[in-house]
């Protein structure tokens, strides 16, 4: 019997933008109890969560890295605070169109070479790194944003891997 788990393929910053990011959120959980996203590291989705083989993880993993071999490092930039309404408080990166190349590159062989499912957010990519969704309380965005901007962030980085 096939055994299916949850995956997801991401940009994750490493070194001090990642000490940065998991500070802030530390600082959100104890201004304001929110804590859900201290759940994973710092990262800016590719793709969404999906459902894959867990027997089939290597294959998988090999067929990223085949499609990452003709990417050279991506330089992206990252900060300043924004949020999708009430529900995500967020790091904003500035997209460039290597980086919207990339995911609708990414999109189109997940799709034809992984057999995923094409998703909503494949379709309308906004990039950004989570600092607090879930256990949001919609009253206190101004609140929060002005605790973040006492903490501004402002680091380019060089991706030269996804991770899944």
């Amino acid at each position: 019997m096939a055994i299916f788990q949850k995956y997801f393929l991401a940009i994750v910053p490493e070194g001090e933008l990642q000490e940065k990011a998991t500070a802030l959120k530390l600082e959100l959980k104890e201004h304001f109890n929110i804590k859900y996203a201290l759940k994973s590291p710092a990262h800016i989705t590719l793709k969404m969560p999906f459902t894959y083989n867990e027997a089939k993880e290597d294959y998988l993993i090999e067929k990223l890295q085949e499609f990452m071999i003709d990417y050279s490092p991506l330089e992206l930039t990252i900060g300043g605070i924004d949020t999708f309404g009430n529900r995500v408080v967020f790091l904003k990166v500035k997209g460039n169109d290597d980086l919207y190349q990339l995911q609708t590159n990414l999109k189109t062989f997940c799709k034809r070479e992984l057999k995923l499912n094409e998703e909503l957010s494949d379709r309308n990519y906004h990039p950004h790194m989570t600092l607090a969704f879930k256990d949001l309380k919609k009253n206190s965005i101004p609140n929060i944003i002005k605790v973040l901007d006492l903490q501004p962030i402002f680091e380019k980085i060089a991706v030269r891997q996804l991770f899944c």
